[in-house]
């Protein structure tokens, strides 16, 4: 499938009189992985921030499988099943895997909540809890604390609990980051299966993890798009190596 899941169209977003982010135009589809480069203070997480409802545009507008989303909250968003991940992990370190995915389950059915809530609700959250923990790759580390595990594992953790939302749209904020390189190798094998269900927007700094998984990527500097589309353009892109790779213009 390659229909197009989130769109962002003429997206700007200004904090005071800092233009964040500028006529920026995303789309995401089902089955893609599409991955933000660019430095620090490029805009990339303000970006992610604005399709997942975190902060709100200053102009633009964002439509989910066409509707219009753009004056929707996170929580909102979240429930239409945008899901995203953080910089840092939002995880609870003295609770067990599967008991922060359970949780994240949850959310997704109130009546679990409830003191008096049947034995078989309880259960199908139990049940799809397991599921999105085996999609992450820590079957084998369900009983662990979440404490227990290593950065690497606690991200892939943090993936889990988002899948336990219910989430078709995967905003993930730079989940490789501080992984070696054995770690980094199993993020990229789970984001390959993950977006052959999912649309999948990726911020990233590792470019080797980048180019082995984008299927689009999209270049930004000083909150603008400096160059989009497949990695061998993006490779080939003069541009590119001018602003982001610091190659000076007209070297091979």
């Amino acid at each position: 499938m390659s229909d197009v899941v989130l769109n962002a169209n003429g997206v700007s977003k200004r904090f005071g009189g800092l233009l964040a982010n500028n006529n920026l135009n995303i789309q995401l589809k089902t089955g893609k992985l599409h991955a933000l480069l660019g430095p620090n203070g490029a805009g990339k997480s303000t970006c992610i921030n604005l399709l997942s409802g975190d902060l709100p545009v200053s102009e633009g507008r964002i439509e989910l499988h066409g509707k219009d989303i753009t004056a929707m909250s996170n929580t909102q968003r979240s429930k239409l099943g945008i899901g995203r991940s953080y910089q840092r992990t939002n995880i609870m370190l003295n609770f067990t895997v599967l008991e922060n995915v359970r949780l994240a389950a949850q959310s997704r059915k109130p009546e679990a909540w409830k003191i008096m809530s049947s034995v078989a609700s309880n259960s199908k959250v139990i049940s799809k809890a397991k599921v999105c923990v085996e999609k992450a790759g820590l079957q084998s580390k369900i009983d662990w604390l979440a404490s227990a595990l290593s950065h690497g594992e606690q991200r892939q953790l943090e993936i889990a609990m988002v899948l336990a939302t219910d989430a078709k749209v995967l905003l993930l904020d730079e989940p490789l980051a501080g992984m070696g390189a054995q770690e980094s190798a199993c993020m990229v094998d789970l984001l390959n299966q993950l977006k052959q269900d999912h649309a999948i927007l990726l911020v990233e700094h590792d470019m080797d993890a980048v180019f082995a998984v984008a299927d689009e990527i999209t270049v930004m500097v000083n909150g603008e798009v400096l160059e989009s589309g497949c990695p061998n353009t993006i490779k080939q892109s003069k541009k590119v190596k001018v602003a982001y790779l610091g190659e000076e213009e007209g070297n091979e």
